[in-house]
Formats: structure tokens, C-alpha cells, sequence
């Protein structure tokens, strides 16, 4: 019994020695590059009412949130997510916003996966988000902030892999899919699945064009020619604004110098479904999983009662 007490449970270890002065250094330096863009720090707690994550909020899942009752009865969870937090506090403590607020964070996040085999379910993020401000220049100021945060973190080679939900929202939206069959075609281009794709949409009868187009998602990403090349596929006014936009933030990242690390993918998508704008992810090598997310979300602090746009991105340390 005394030996079984030395393990941990299955998804969080201790960190110690070399390991963890090196992790610490790292949240070091990460949290300086957010005070030069003119962050300000907040902290949230760690256990929140379940309802500031419910699935509305299109967050985790309620089935993987760490769950537990206050002596009132009330249900409280583990924050499985920061960015909600973040919209709550805006709601209540920012209602009156006359210029943009920018807001930057340091702590632990809990998802209870059963399919995290090997994975952390005990994570540190530090995060940051831009409130208030809906422009294109300030999408490409959270881009620039995890170019620099990724420089800063001493990589060299990365990738920032840009998308837009609002690309796959028309296109769906138009083919008049219900809710089953976009969470099917959601897990095949997430998968890069071109062929579980073409079969799917063939075997519901969808029409040619739009097979021709979804399949095509999973190889559309690169530099700015491939955005030219799906611009072809469809004339969905909507869709085109998306490419549009993001066409535009790449203009900005040239002007930042930190256009050879932006690449493009308009069949990136994400597991929350608040975003509203560009998502992205970016990843390097040795790792099969983003080293830091991020996206626009313009409606999830509406939510809270303060209907306000935003833009985020979360580094995960680990």
C-alpha cells in the first residue's frame, strides 16, 4: 500500500530537478514577450461552476471536465479551459470597453480524456488574449505574438498554420448538411482523410462540386498560391470573404518580417467550437501535437453578457 502511494495517477507526474528550473525559465521568458506587446497579467481560479464551461460554450465536453460538488451542492469542475474564464472575467469586471484590453495568464488546465494514452491530463498554458478589437490588424498582432513567443522559446524551425472557420462554416452551411454529417466530415479533414472523405460525401449523394471541393481540403495547405487554388473551388460569397481576410493578414505578417513562418490550411479546424474567425496552430519538429493554438472568438463573451470580439492564442508548455 505504502509503494502504491509513490505513483502518481495516470496522466500527471511531478516535475523536478533540471527539469522543472528549465520549465519555469521558459513560463519566464514567455511571460516577458507578452509585456512587450503590452500585456497585462490576470489570474483566474482553479475550480469554476460547471456552467462557465458548459457544451454551449463549445468547449470540453462535459464528460471529460473533472468534476466535484461544494458543500452547497453546487457542481464545480477544474478548469479544462482558460479562454472561458477569460470571457467571464471581461463580462464582469471590463463592461465598459472604450480601446482594446489585452489580457495574459499563467496556469494549469484538466481534461479527463480516456483516449490521452500517454498524454498529460494535467497541462500548463500561458496565454494571452486581445479584447475589443475585431480588426484584421489585430488577428495579425496574436500571430505575431506566437512568432515571437515560439523565437523567444528558441526554436528555429515552426510553422504557423493559418485557417478560417468561417470557410468550412459557408461551405456547410450552403450544402445544407445536418449536424451528424458535419461532425463526420469535421473528423475526416481533421484525420487529413481524403479518401474517407470522397466516400462519405459519394455515399450521402452530395453533389460533385462540393466532393470535389472537401476532398480537396486536406491537401489545401501551404503558402499564399494554395489560397488562389481553393479560391477556384467554390464561389460562396462568404467563403471568399474568409480567404480574403486571411489573404490580408499575411500582407501584415510581411510587415512584421514573419511571413517564411505562416503558412496557410483552410482545412485546419479545432475541437472548441467558439471560434469565429482565423484559428491556428503551430507546430515543429518532434512533436505530432501544436506547440501553441490559438483564434477569434466574437461571440463566446457575448455569452457572459458583454457582446465584445476577441482573439486569443495559448502556449502549452508542457
Amino acid at each position: 500500500m505504502k509503494e502504491n502511494l509513490l505513483h502518481t495517477p495516470d496522466g500527471v507526474r511531478d516535475i523536478y530537478g533540471k527539469e522543472c528550473t528549465k520549465k519555469l525559465g521558459m513560463e519566464e521568458r514567455l511571460h516577458r514577450i507578452f509585456g512587450t506587446y503590452g500585456f497585462d497579467d490576470i489570474q483566474t481560479p482553479t475550480f469554476e461552476f460547471m456552467d462557465v464551461f458548459s457544451e454551449e460554450r463549445g468547449t470540453v465536453s462535459t464528460k471529460n471536465m473533472y468534476k466535484f460538488f461544494d458543500r452547497d451542492g453546487n457542481i464545480l469542475v477544474l478548469r479544462p479551459d482558460m479562454t472561458p474564464q477569460i470571457a467571464r472575467c471581461v463580462a464582469g469586471y471590463f463592461r465598459d470597453l472604450d480601446q482594446p484590453l489585452r489580457l495574459c495568464y499563467s496556469g494549469n488546465t484538466f481534461v479527463n480524456m480516456t483516449d490521452y494514452q500517454g498524454k498529460l491530463r494535467e497541462c500548463t498554458q500561458i496565454g494571452a488574449e486581445l479584447v475589443g478589437d475585431d480588426s484584421i490588424q489585430a488577428d495579425a498582432e496574436m500571430l505575431a505574438l506566437t512568432v515571437s513567443a515560439l523565437l523567444e522559446a528558441g526554436f528555429d524551425e515552426f510553422q504557423v498554420d493559418v485557417g478560417h472557420t468561417g470557410f468550412f462554416r459557408a461551405i456547410v452551411t450552403e450544402a445544407g448538411f445536418d449536424a451528424d454529417d458535419i461532425m463526420t466530415l469535421r473528423s475526416l479533414i481533421d484525420n487529413k482523410n481524403a479518401f474517407g472523405i470522397e466516400s462519405f460525401l459519394r455515399g450521402i449523394n452530395a453533389d460533385e462540386k462540393l466532393v470535389k471541393l472537401f476532398g480537396s481540403l486536406p491537401s489545401m495547405f501551404g503558402g499564399r498560391e494554395k489560397l488562389e487554388e481553393i479560391r477556384t473551388l467554390t464561389s460562396n460569397s462568404e467563403a471568399i470573404a474568409a480567404i480574403d481576410r486571411i489573404e490580408k493578414i499575411f500582407d501584415l505578417m510581411k510587415a512584421y518580417g514573419f511571413e517564411r513562418y505562416i503558412s496557410f490550411d483552410l482545412g485546419t479546424l479545432s475541437q472548441y467550437d467558439y471560434y469565429t474567425g482565423i484559428i491556428f496552430h503551430a507546430y515543429t519538429y518532434g512533436t505530432g501535437e501544436p506547440v501553441i493554438s490559438g483564434g477569434r472568438y466574437d461571440s463566446l463573451i457575448g455569452q457572459f453578457g458583454v457582446d465584445t470580439p476577441a482573439i486569443g492564442m495559448a502556449i502549452y508548455v508542457d
